[in-house]
């Protein structure tokens, strides 16, 4: 029985070996749409956006398939753990609790949060008092989330959305008197929109880091070193060929890294 035992084990930490070892011809990422400018589709249905951009032209360094998996926000973790996919690329901000759960990559962005509001509001800063009584707009389970309750949900209404789209809805419909966003997604959906009707107020936010950590990361399952350092190897040749800020470049002004 110890023979057998002994046996059957080596024979799981070989094939555990060879997990953690095997070579990819294609990796899929997971990815929560829309969010633009990270992640969205085209009007012909195309998946586009500075993440996956960047996530073709890493797996083109590779030399690896890329396949894109959408997922929602709220199952994108479960969904790596349960192998639907092998990584994360979807704006993912890197901090302690998911790297509890996730081994993350290098940094690949660092952008900013920020908050918007119709161009007639009254609201001219994110102030406690500012923001008594009103209704505030976040994604559900991002780190605006996680700020925007506890620093105001003691006085204001947090009203929690599947996509940053539906959010935009509400704030167009007078239901919502503040949303708070990464600079990016909130330029795109808001200030860039048609009507421009929005404006940013208070200044841009990065601070603390247990709330806004250290920039978006590709996240893989805790045992995939291999492929996250083949990851961390491709995003220092796209920064250093050029490629990086070519992609950067198409999508982003200087606001953020």
């Amino acid at each position: 029985m110890k023979k057998l035992l002994t046996v059957t084990l080596l024979g799981a930490a070989i094939l555990a070996g060879t997990a953690q070892a095997r070579d990819y011809d294609t990796v899929r990422f997971g990815v929560d749409v829309p969010y633009e400018p990270m992640e969205y589709r085209t009007p012909d249905g195309e998946l586009t956006g500075f993440d996956i951009d960047l996530g073709n032209a890493l797996c083109d360094e590779i030399g690896v398939e890329c396949e894109w998996v959408v997922q929602g926000w709220d199952g994108i973790i479960p969904g790596l753990m349960s192998r639907k996919y092998d990584a994360i690329m979807s704006s993912m901000t890197i901090n302690d609790d998911r790297r509890k759960q996730v081994l993350f990559s290098d940094p690949y962005f660092t952008p900013p949060s920020a908050w918007f509001v119709p161009g007639d509001s009254d609201i001219s800063d994110p102030s406690e008092e500012a923001l008594t009584d009103k209704n505030i707009g976040v994604q559900r389970g991002t780190l605006q989330d996680n700020y925007a309750s506890d620093m105001y949900g003691d006085v204001a209404d947090v009203n929690r959305y599947a996509t940053a789209d539906d959010m935009v809805l509400d704030m167009e419909a007078g239901r919502l008197d503040i949303v708070f966003l990464d600079f990016p997604v909130g330029k795109s959906t808001l200030l860039d929109s048609e009507d421009n009707d929005y404006k940013v107020v208070g200044e841009m936010i990065t601070e603390p880091k247990e709330y806004f950590g250290d920039g978006f990361g590709i996240a893989f399952r805790k045992r995939d070193e291999d492929l996250a350092k083949k990851f961390n190897d491709a995003l220092s040749s796209l920064k250093d060929n050029g490629t990086y800020e070519e992609i950067r470049q198409k999508y982003f002004e200087e606001e953020a890294q």
